[in-house]
This record gives C-alpha cells, sequence and structure tokens, in this order.
C-alpha cells in the first residue's frame, strides 16, 4: 500500500509538471552530460554497456553519468572507460541530486516508472524511456503506461535481440548503432591477482574451464553434481583445469559442485571473489560454463567462449550469441517461458522443471564444441 501510494503521488506530481512545462522531449544538439540507467540485474547492466560505448564513441565530449544501484554498477563498469559519474539512485535526497548533475538527457534502457518519473520531475529536458512492443514486460505497470506521454519512447521488441533493441534509445539523439559487443575491464590488481592464481596450478593442463553452479533466480537452478559431472568429464578427458565461480548466494550450489568434483588437485575454488577478481579470472578462461546467468555475459565481454544452460529461458533476447558461444536446450527444445523482460508471468514450477531436464550428455557435447572454437581460435594467433 505504502508503495502504491509513493506511485500515486509521483504520477500526481508528474502531471502537474506536466501543465506547466509540458514533455521532456527536447532534443539538444550537443549534449554535454547524459545520464544512463542500464536496468535489471548483473547481466543486464552487461548486456547495457554497448549503449555507454556508443554515446562514448559518438559523443565523445559528452559527460556520462549512470545512475542506478552503484553498488553493483561501480565495481561492473569500473576500469571500462564508459563512466564518468555515477549517481545512486537508491539513497535518500535523489531527486536533489538529480537536479543538481544538471544533464541534458536523461536514458532509462528498460521500463522504470519510478525512475523515469524522477527525471521528468527533476526538469531533465529530454528523457527517453521504452515502449514494449510485442508482448508483455512486467514494468509496464498503468502508472508507467501515463507517464509515457511525457517524453520520448523509443520501441523495444520483445522477440528481438535486447542489446540492439537498447541501442534504438540513442536514435533520438542520431545515434544509430548495431554494434551489440559488451565492453567491461578490470584493474591492475585484479589482473595480478588472477595471474597468480594460474601460477599456483601445479600440474600442466590444456584448458582452463570455469563452472558456475549458482543462479540468481532459482527457477534456472541445475543440479551442481551434474555440473560435477561434466568437470569430471573435462578433467579426465580433456586435461582440463576447472575453476569454481560463485557469489554469497551461491555457496551452497558451490560447495556441492566441489565435493563432487573426483580430483581435487585439478580445480580451484573462486567463490565469494569481488567483482573485480571475477572479471579478471573470467579473462583467463579459455570456457565458461553457467545457466543463463550474470558471469556469463561477464566472459562474453571478455571474449570468452560461453556454454548456456538456457533452461526455461528465451535463448534469442539477449544470451550470448555467435561462433563461440554455445547454447544447450533442455530435451525436445520446449518453447521459452521466461524472458528477461518479463521474468515473472510464467509458470514457476514447469520453469524449474525444463531447468533441471537438461541432460549431462548435452552439456558435454557442447563444452567440446565450444573446445574446438578455442583451438581454432589458438590455431589463427600460432600464426
Amino acid at each position: 500500500m505504502i508503495k502504491r501510494l509513493k506511485r500515486i503521488s509521483l504520477l500526481t506530481r508528474c502531471f502537474v509538471r506536466a501543465i506547466f512545462y509540458g514533455r521532456a522531449d527536447k532534443i539538444p544538439s550537443n549534449p554535454s552530460r547524459i545520464i544512463a540507467v542500464p536496468t535489471g540485474k548483473l547481466g543486464d547492466v552487461v548486456c547495457g554497456t554497448p549503449v555507454l560505448f556508443a554515446i562514448r564513441k559518438y559523443l565523445p565530449k559528452t559527460h556520462i553519468i549512470v545512475a542506478g544501484n552503484s553498488k553493483l554498477h561501480r565495481p561492473l563498469l569500473f576500469d571500462s572507460g564508459l563512466v564518468d559519474e555515477y549517481l545512486d539512485l537508491e539513497e535518500k535526497g535523489t531527486l536533489a541530486r538529480i537536479k543538481n548533475c544538471h544533464a541534458d538527457v536523461a536514458i532509462v534502457t528498460g521500463p522504470s516508472f519510478q525512475y523515469t518519473s524522477l527525471f521528468y520531475l527533476a526538469g531533465i529536458p529530454l528523457v527517453i524511456a521504452p515502449t514494449v512492443v510485442g508482448g508483455v514486460a512486467h514494468d509496464v505497470t498503468r502508472p508507467y503506461r501515463m507517464l509515457k506521454r511525457f517524453i520520448k519512447t523509443y520501441p523495444h521488441h520483445i522477440d528481438g535481440y535486447a542489446p540492439q533493441e537498447r541501442l534504438k534509445a540513442l536514435e533520438p539523439l542520431g545515434i544509430i548503432s548495431t554494434d551489440t559487443q559488451k565492453h567491461l575491464g578490470f584493474s591492475e590488481a585484479g589482473e595480478k591477482k588472477a595471474t597468480e592464481m594460474i601460477s599456483q596450478i601445479q600440474h600442466t593442463y590444456k584448458y582452463l574451464v570455469g563452472i558456475s553452479a549458482g543462479v540468481g533466480n532459482k527457477e534456472k537452478r541445475w543440479d551442481p553434481k551434474k555440473f560435477a559431472a561434466v568437470a569430471n568429464h573435462l578433467i579426465k578427458n580433456h586435461r582440463a583445469h576447472i575453476v569454481v565461480f560463485g557469489g554469497k548466494n551461491d555457496i551452497l550450489e558451490s560447495s556441492k559442485m566441489i565435493s563432487a568434483i573426483e580430483d581435487k588437485s585439478r580445480m580451484i575454488d573462486s567463490t565469494c571473489i569481488s567483482i573485480d577478481d571475477l572479471k579478471a579470472r573470467i579473462s583467463k578462461l579459455d570456457v565458461f560454463i553457467s545457466v543463463n546467468t550474470g558471469p556469463l555475459y561477464i566472459a562474453e565481454a571478455m571474449g570468452i567462449s560461453t556454454v548456456d544452460l538456457v533452461g526455461p529461458v528465451n535463448p534469442w533476447d539477449q544470451p550470448p550469441q555467435g561462433k563461440i558461444h554455445k547454447m544447450v536446450f533442455p530435451p525436445g527444445k520446449p518453447k521459452p517461458i521466461a524472458s528477461f523482460i518479463n521474468p515473472r508471468n510464467h509458470d514457476v514450477k514447469e520453469a524449474e522443471r525444463i531447468a533441471q531436464s537438461t541432460r549431462v550428455e548435452d552439456v558435454i557435447i557442447a563444452v567440446e564444441e565450444a573446445l574446438q572454437e578455442v583451438d581454432k581460435i589458438k590455431l589463427v594467433k600460432k600464426g
């Protein structure tokens, strides 16, 4: 009820402002300061970096402010060269701090009534946010639909590739881009620790393979012991060394996987490390394996081959694409019932069933295909 009253209050204030000031659709000829909100969780933010890169490329003198959850954005985007300033929208006094940014433009990459209304109330001349086309998005609430009358919108097609759809947000600024490459960086300290990790491996190996058994959304979860079965196969048959990844919420899954790995000397436990160390260590891998979750997109951004157990997720709306990226589909390739833009309106039990139905042998086949791509790249580099 409190949240609903807050939304009503924000919407009422927006209507009042619209009477006196009109729409936030004034396109600046040469914007000097742009606020960008890469909405969503870790993987979604990584998939929003093409927007930041395009701004940096086509408007190199523009000051880029990334707004939202700075506890996530700052460590993830730090050292990427794409951000000049961070603005936390989760703290008190948000409206005043937005006004103090003196931005010409605010871009929201996903439907968000709260963020979009705050930018409008802050008096930013141009506020850009998506209108969802071709389906339902759980964040497209009635207040959001009403608010869209007062801002500049761009079409986000649910069936489209999300990183490309987000780039449409820049078209009102005259920026037309099809470059969906993801961009991340890491610190020198992260590089040093990642190098030290590799130097501590006591035996020879052919491939360094990362595996994460954890997932933020538990309905995409795959049995950690099955991940261990994949690891055991890679150790025995491909001379792989395994690096186990997982956050503080993945300790149980990581522990179950580690306990089922037969040769502990052929693995490194990298759970509960910092985001900077996570980026650096993933950059050293040959292949990264997980369900569709945030670190998978870090691997993509680092140019690392991935094996994505897509489970109930739409495989075409956001997951890594291209030759070096492999997808593992559940038996029978059931129709996807979840997407990044509409992750709630579906049968949770069915999603869990689909995720768990993925077969170990199918994952192994995909990993071996990924290793073949790795071998091809290594041959090219050798000349």
